[in-house]
């Protein structure tokens, strides 16, 4: 029990260590319109993200105003930094080599998702014919989950392009769609994202913890009152069966609320949204140490609604491909999907393996659900109350 003991005990280190990174992303947006013998982009980036790198406040500790914002003044005092910055993380070039961008000086500020964005504009000379190579290198070094999306008009056709930690440069063909370059890169990023999700993650396992598993109601033996206690499934079928219900309710629900949301439907504030998710978790998990609910089918079906709401949270901060909404909806989910697969493939085989195991029932899924309902419990104070 004491390898058991240390293994939980690494667990809930390393998933506490992780718990804030939750659905925090960093996403700067890049937009360049290429022309004959012209580029003109615009490059909007988060000013926290920005201020790891040049340090906009002139105390040193953010507090120069009442509520402990950065102010425009400071960040203005810091143009020369701002655009030396810029030409140091952007790169354009076509077929004559590199081309000279200019950046321009009179900064603005934007937002997005309630978050201050710092709106840089530069333009570029040189002739792009038929392709484009952008090299983007900015805040990977700090932030290794920090994305740019891209969107490249020329000669009367958009292409959109994710640039990440793995693809910081790449060619862009001009005057042509990118379809298949849109859908690839969707789906790798929902398959990334719920595989770093930890929140999707914990509820499909806490809910896979007990699948093997049928619970016994109390009873009394003699004048001894024996308290409920799980008991294992024999039958593959019928744990396969079980399975495959939870997963697919919580699939159906996810994927209607993902695409509704994604194509404009509003409905709550992303605080509440993420606040549920950590709710589901909790219960889920309090659920396998005091099972107040026996079907699951209906628990399941109702947070998946959250969970979808939840991703389209992220696939609105990444873009919709604006020629290919529906392709970068589908391609998303698809990935979602595709990544939550990957996730069954390697954990059911494993639990039905070791359902016969005494431990399993005695140690592991009280001391494994007790541990996740901790985590929950976590987000849920750091999402109500941040």
């Amino acid at each position: 029990m004491r390898t058991y003991f240390w293994l939980l005990w690494g667990l809930c280190s390393l998933l506490f260590s992780q718990a804030a990174a939750a659905h925090q992303l960093s996403t700067a947006y890049l937009n360049l319109n290429v022309q004959a013998g012209s580029i003109y982009g615009s490059w909007q980036v988060r000013v926290r993200d920005l201020e790891r790198y040049i340090p906009f406040d002139s105390s040193g500790k953010q507090q120069n105003s009442a509520d402990g914002k950065i102010l425009w003044h400071e960040i203005m005092a810091k143009t020369s930094q701002v655009v030396d910055f810029t030409r140091e993380q952007l790169s354009i070039g076509g077929e004559n080599g590199l081309c000279p961008l200019a950046v321009d000086r009179q900064l603005q500020l934007d937002r997005h998702f309630n978050q201050p964005y710092l709106v840089i504009n530069f333009t570029g000379q040189c002739w792009l014919n038929r392709h484009m190579t952008l090299s983007y290198q900015a805040f990977f070094a700090e932030n290794t989950r920090h994305k740019a999306v891209v969107t490249v008009q020329s000669y009367g056709f958009n292409s959109n392009r994710l640039f990440s930690q793995s693809s910081r440069e790449q060619v862009i063909s001009l005057g042509v769609s990118s379809r298949g370059q849109t859908f690839n890169q969707y789906l790798y990023q929902g398959m990334i994202h719920i595989w770093q999700g930890i929140d999707h993650i914990l509820f499909l396992l806490v809910l896979l913890l007990t699948v093997g598993f049928s619970r016994t109601a109390p009873y009394l033996s003699g004048k001894v009152q024996r308290q409920a206690s799980w008991q294992a499934i024999t039958a593959k079928k019928a744990i396969l069966r079980q399975s495959a219900c939870l997963i697919t309710a919580f699939t159906l629900a996810h994927s209607v609320t993902l695409t509704a949301s994604a194509l404009g439907w509003r409905w709550l504030p992303s605080a509440y949204i993420e606040g549920i998710i950590a709710l589901s978790v909790l219960f889920a998990a309090l659920n396998n140490i005091y099972p107040v609910v026996v079907k699951l089918l209906w628990p399941t079906l109702f947070f998946g609604l959250f969970h979808g709401m939840g991703f389209a949270s992220v696939l609105a901060e990444l873009g919709l491909a604006p020629q290919q909404q529906v392709l970068s909806i589908l391609a998303f989910n698809l990935g979602v999907e595709l990544g939550q697969l990957v996730i069954l493939m390697v954990a059911l085989p494993l639990l039905i393996a070791l359902r016969f195991k005494a431990w399993y029932s005695k140690y592991l899924i009280p001391a494994g659900s007790a541990a996740i309902a901790l985590i929950a419990l976590q987000w849920t104070v750091e999402r109500f109350l941040p």
